[in-house]
């Protein structure tokens, strides 16, 4: 048996199909689909570098890698690198090679900062650390059952307060982008991002395929988001939170909250059958929002940094 790294071919359709494949079952919590993949590999931003890696084990896809630097950091010389394997197909060498190729071309692009999520599992955390990562921050995955489980009624909406969707914004966009900008500096992370791109976002955000326009959901005053949830869905049934957050100014009103209740009852009418959703674990407010929905966490993950050099 041999195993080869080789790049992703987001043009042949059997390369998609088995990059979600194996990061289904490596990490069903997050959504991937053969468009989502082939989306990614084509419309991130250039500066971005963006390379998906597989690893072949007599022509089977058995691993995966994403791996870019991160363009919209304030802080130069960061990347990051997520190696998923089937959990099947594992002590066979391909999270090792793929490691290696994605560190190899990291540093010829000047990286110096690396960053890689790994579940927080002894096998994988035993692996990240024998590369030579260190831990640091970690992050609660969180399912509901939107089949079986019993979300809370509806609040009543306050005055003075709109609910619209993304769909809604179909001509112009721009004030969820300014929202999204807004709300991302806050974000928990090892890595600060900005977003200053309107046109880099519209490609990639915006016109990402798992999007719901629909379901994304966002609480206005005289018109204008100021706090939203983003809602992707996979057509398999399944539905996830891609963000959600509130304007420095309407914080501590449960703007956010609102949005989010509305979209997850929408997305049971519209037969969903189970939600995704995640946080950093030191985030309390929004674990509590999102217990008191109903979401359980189901597992949780730690991110590595290693310095090159």
């Amino acid at each position: 048996m041999t195993v080869l790294v080789r790049d992703l071919r987001p043009d042949v359709p059997a390369d998609a199909e088995a990059f979600t494949r194996v990061r289904r079952l490596a990490l069903p919590y997050i959504l991937f689909t053969p468009d989502s993949v082939r989306h990614a590999a084509t419309q991130t931003h250039p500066d971005a570098r963006f390379r998906p890696l597989v690893a072949e084990e007599d022509g089977e896809v058995i691993g995966t890698a994403q791996v870019h630097l991160v363009p919209d950091s304030s802080e130069p010389g960061q990347a990051c690198l997520n190696i998923y394997v089937r959990p099947d197909r594992t002590h066979r060498g391909a999270g090792r090679l793929l490691v290696e190729a994605a560190e190899e071309y990291l540093a010829s692009l000047g990286a110096a900062k690396l960053f890689a999520w790994a579940l927080d599992e002894p096998a994988n955390r035993a692996f990240a650390e024998r590369h030579g990562y260190r831990p640091g921050r970690s992050a609660h995955f969180l399912r509901l059952d939107l089949a079986h489980g019993t979300l809370p009624p509806l609040p009543e909406i306050p005055a003075g307060v709109g609910l619209r969707t993304a769909a809604d914004f179909a001509d112009d966009p721009r004030p969820l982008f300014e929202l999204d900008a807004e709300t991302i500096l806050d974000e928990p992370s090892d890595v600060t991002y900005e977003f200053t791109d309107y046109d880099a976002w519209l490609k990639e955000t915006w016109n990402h395929p798992l999007l719901d326009r629909e379901l994304t959901t966002a609480a206005c005053v005289d018109g204008r988001p100021v706090a939203f949830t983003v809602a992707y869905t996979d057509g398999d049934g399944r539905y996830a939170t891609a963000m959600t957050g509130t304007a420095r100014a309407h914080r501590g009103r449960g703007l956010a909250k609102l949005a989010k209740i509305h979209s997850l009852h929408r997305a049971r009418a519209a037969g969903l059958t189970e939600a995704f959703t995640g946080n950093d674990t030191g985030n309390d407010a929004m674990i509590a929002i999102n217990k008191w929905l109903g979401y359980e966490v189901c597992a949780t993950e730690v991110r590595y940094v290693r310095e090159l050099g």
